[in-house]
């Protein structure tokens, strides 16, 4: 069979349930936001929002390394790939922008979209390390916990992720621990597309063929998904129709 030909279902809808969960949390973020919950909720300290989040984050970096992977395996070049970096690159200053309008002291200066326009980069370069991306990848884990420095606390610098204090900021993956993430897939991807191809290529049962959709358009979904959130929240209160 033709690997160009080939569809990663399964994948597009492991994507697309890690965006459902995504938006689900951010709806209750936003309901929290404009004061509609009671009792309030503490999305940076409280465990069941914090915890929520790593799983959050790190399913979303591990679909993107399980996604390098099978781009590799279907003989993907660099110029493709550099164009669908650039939405991603080109989406992440539009999070900049819009996040410093409406926060404009804890603006997102590298979030998640960020942080994977520089991960793919780097996972693409690594991908011939093989085997040693699981290595590779749990240095990039365990690193930030064991050495951190000020130098890494600016807005400029905290990006690499060595920071003695979590920045104040919207939302925060740095290249370290989250690259180590984004390895492990790669890393589960290629083993995965040498040794039990069918996890990748197998059928999908028909009641998940929405998430599979869903995950194929995961960018523009998450794009639209809080301006819609938040301008629905906004205009349900200024009509009275919900209040605080």
């Amino acid at each position: 069979m033709n690997r160009r030909a080939e569809r990663f279902d399964r994948l597009d809808a492991l994507r697309g349930a890690a965006i459902v969960w995504m938006a689900a949390y951010h709806f209750v973020f936003d309901l929290n936001h404009f004061r509609l919950l009671d009792p309030r909720q503490d999305f940076f300290g409280d465990p069941l929002w914090t915890v929520q989040r790593t799983c959050i984050v790190s399913l979303f970096l591990f679909c993107a390394g399980l996604g390098q992977a099978a781009a590799l395996d279907a003989g993907q070049r660099w110029p493709r790939f550099w164009r669908r970096w650039a939405q991603v690159a080109g989406c992440a200053l539009l999070v900049s922008a819009g996040s410093a309008t409406m926060f404009p002291h804890s603006w997102i200066s590298f979030g998640v979209l960020h942080g994977i326009a520089l991960m793919l980069i780097l996972s693409r370069l690594a991908a011939p390390l093989g085997r040693w991306l699981w290595l590779l990848g749990a240095v990039a884990i365990v690193l930030p916990f064991v050495w951190q420095h000020p130098f890494f606390d600016t807005r400029w610098s905290n990006w690499v992720g060595l920071v003695t204090h979590k920045p104040v900021t919207e939302d925060y993956v740095p290249l370290l621990p989250w690259c180590g993430v984004m390895l492990w897939g790669l890393a589960a991807g290629q083993w995965a597309l040498a040794r039990r191809r069918g996890w990748f290529t197998g059928p999908l049962p028909r009641g998940l063929a929405p998430l599979a959709l869903l995950g194929r358009w995961s960018l523009s979904f998450y794009m639209v998904h809080q301006p819609v959130f938040i301008g629905a929240l906004t205009a349900l209160l200024s009509l009275g129709l919900i209040g605080r």
